[in-house]
C-alpha cells in the first residue's frame, strides 16, 4: 500500500495484537490451501505455492504451521472450497481501492465488502474501474541491519539485478527491490541463498499515482473503511492509492 514508509507500514502490521495476528495467519492459511488445490503440494513445481510460502514466512508464520497447512490441504483437497473474487471501488476523495477475497460464501463476502465501502464514505464500482491505476509487481523489503556485514550495497544491487530485479530503491531503513511478477521467485531465492532475509516478500499491486487526503472527515472515513475490511476474515488483500503519512 502507499504510505510514508513501506518499512513503517510492515512493522505496524506485524506489531498488531494477537487477535489481528490470528486473522493474518488465517488468511495466509487460506492462500496456502488454494495454492495446493490448484498446483499441488510441491513448492518446486508450484509457483503459486512458492509465492504463498514466501509471503507467510515474511509475516513470521512459523514453519511448522506452514507445513501443517500444506499437508492438510494436500490430504483433503476436496475440502478446500474457497473461491476468489475481486472488488473495485472508490474511497473518500476518489481514493482507488481494490479488495481481494477468498470465501466460502460469495454473497456474504460481497455484502460485507459493500458495507465497508458504504460506511467508509466510498462506493463499489464495476470490475476494472480502478485496476488500471495499479501495476502488478514483485516486491521485497530488506532491512539494513539484516544484511551480512560483508555484503555491500553494490553487492546487493548486483545480486538482485543478476537474478532479474527491475528496480533497487535505497531508503533510510533498508532497500526496496522491485521485480516483474514472473521474476519474483528468482530474486527471492537469490537473496535466500545469500542469507539475506526479507521483512516482506510478495507479489503485490503498486499504485501508479497516489491521492492525498486533507479533510478530517475524509481521513476518518478512509481509516474506518480500511479497519472494517481488515476485520473481515474473507478479505485477503486490500490495495489503495492513498498516500497515508501516518504509515498505517
Amino acid at each position: 500500500m502507499a504510505g510514508h514508509s513501506k518499512f513503517a507500514n510492515i512493522k505496524h502490521r506485524k506489531g498488531k495484537n494477537d487477535a489481528a495476528r490470528g486473522r493474518i495467519f488465517t488468511r495466509l492459511g487460506r492462500e496456502l490451501a488454494m495454492a495446493v488445490k490448484f498446483g499441488g503440494p510441491d513448492p518446486a513445481a508450484n509457483g503459486r505455492l512458492r509465492d504463498a510460502i514466501a509471503k507467510a514466512k515474511s509475516e513470521n508464520m512459523p514453519n511448522d504451521t506452514i507445513e501443517r497447512s500444506v499437508k492438510k490441504a494436500a490430504g483433503d483437497i476436496s475440502a478446500v472450497n474457497y473461491e476468489s473474487a475481486t472488488y473495485e471501488g472508490y474511497g473518500p476523495g476518489g481514493v482507488a481501492v481494490i479488495v481481494e477475497v477468498l470465501t466460502d460464501n460469495r454473497n456474504r463476502a460481497a455484502s460485507n465488502v459493500r458495507n465497508a465501502f458504504t460506511k467508509g464514505g466510498g462506493s463499489l464500482g464495476t470490475q476494472g474501474c480502478v485496476s488500471f491505476l495499479f501495476d502488478e509487481i514483485g516486491q521485497l523489503l530488506i532491512e539494513r541491519d539484516a544484511i551480512p556485514k560483508h555484503v555491500t550495497e553494490d553487492d546487493l544491487i548486483m545480486l538482485t539485478a543478476d537474478a532479474g530485479a527491475q528496480d533497487f530503491i535505497a531508503q533510510d531503513e533498508g532497500y526496496e527491490i522491485v521485480t516483474a511478477p514472473e521474476d519474483f521467485n528468482a530474486v527471492r531465492e537469490a537473496l535466500q541463498k545469500a542469507n539475506i532475509p526479507a521483512i516482506s516478500a510478495e507479489v503485490t499491486k503498486k499504485p501508479q499515482n497516489t491521492v492525498t487526503l486533507t479533510e478530517p472527515e475524509q481521513l476518518k472515513q478512509m481509516n474506518k473503511m480500511l479497519d472494517l475490511l481488515d476485520d473481515e476474515d474473507d478479505v485477503q488483500n486490500v490495495y489503495h492509492n492513498w498516500d497515508n503519512p501516518a504509515g498505517e
